[in-house]
């Protein structure tokens, strides 16, 4: 029996015709015989998100803007002139005029504001255990300018505050009627983490922290300093409380370093003058016992501290 069938060939004229083959799988019209089609309806325009559309707005907005702002920095490196990264700044601080501090008092309603019929009183709270000798020499330096009314508290937060701390100003031998002092200096001793003060009571937000305390009182002298000297002068005053009072080793005696470096180019920290960064790095330095392992320089501007009243004052307190 057979697998599979396969048609017969036939014969006509004796040749052999076989079964037609197709020549490809499937047919097509041919597209050439035939006209265009018609040209198809446009599709309907899709409706932009308004919420891509407010970012795109927006994206444009930002994009002017900071051509705006290049453009206007571009204006300005062209009219300021760029020092050199190495130019020694405290090479010009001799040309800043200041009056000394022995001379007139400054205006205090011009500094403090006019207050008619009341004292202006400065209020200081300090935690007894760290005094802020600083303040003390200021308040000193204020007395030989003013006419001050001074007074010593203690706060129900401490208890047994040494003696030398509560005559700490000395004994007020005059009394005279509140109305003719200038000045009101009040200290109280309490329990705070740091010292604090307040000029006007009622409506002044404290003033924390004994640089920032020793800067204020130190405006009242009226010294006038221009930007580069008060750059330097505050400088160092963060220097000297959060460096070399509050410091590591390591940064108190690169602290050290940079004051010998200072101290050998001018009398004072900056430049010829008495400044407050000399009073606040003084008494860190008598604070942190670093005062014996002082470079040269550093031990003779002491000496030139200690010379003054009011710093041989405050060290009666540290015996």
């Amino acid at each position: 029996m057979p697998m599979y069938k396969v048609r017969s060939f036939h014969r006509v004229g004796g040749e052999v015709l076989a079964e037609q083959l197709p020549t490809c799988m499937y047919r097509l019209p041919s597209l050439h015989r035939r006209a265009p089609p018609a040209a198809s309806p446009p599709l309907p325009q899709e409706e932009v998100d308004p919420s891509l559309q407010a970012l795109e707005c927006r994206q444009e907005e930002i994009l002017k803007r900071l051509y705006e702002l290049k453009s206007a920095v571009d204006g300005l490196s062209k009219m300021i002139q760029t020092p050199d990264a190495d130019f020694d700044v405290t090479n010009i601080i001799q040309t800043d005029e200041c009056s000394p501090l022995t001379t007139n008092g400054a205006d205090l309603d011009l500094m403090l504001g006019k207050d008619y019929g009341a004292l202006k009183d400065i209020v200081i709270n300090a935690n007894p255990s760290l005094p802020p000798l600083s303040l003390l020499v200021l308040h000193s330096l204020l007395c030989e300018r003013y006419k001050v009314l001074s007074a010593v508290h203690t706060h129900s937060s401490v208890k047994g505050v040494p003696e030398n701390l509560l005559k700490c100003f000395g004994e007020q031998t005059k009394k005279q009627p509140r109305h003719e002092y200038q000045l009101g200096f009040t200290l109280i001793w309490k329990d705070v983490p740091k010292p604090q003060m307040k000029f006007s009571i009622q409506t002044m937000c404290p003033i924390e922290g004994e640089g920032n305390i020793a800067r204020f009182l130190f405006s009242l002298f009226g010294q006038k300093y221009n930007a580069v000297t008060s750059t330097l002068i505050d400088s160092w005053v963060d220097t000297a409380i959060f460096q070399l009072k509050e410091g590591s080793s390591k940064e108190k005696a690169a602290v050290l370093r940079s004051m010998n470096a200072a101290l050998g180019k001018t009398s004072w920290l900056v430049g010829n003058e008495l400044t407050v960064a000399d009073i606040v790095a003084w008494c860190a330095l008598q604070q942190t016992g670093s005062a014996n392992a002082a470079p040269a320089n550093v031990q003779k501007w002491m000496k030139s501290c200690e010379n003054l009243a009011p710093f041989s004052s405050v060290m009666k307190l540290l015996k």
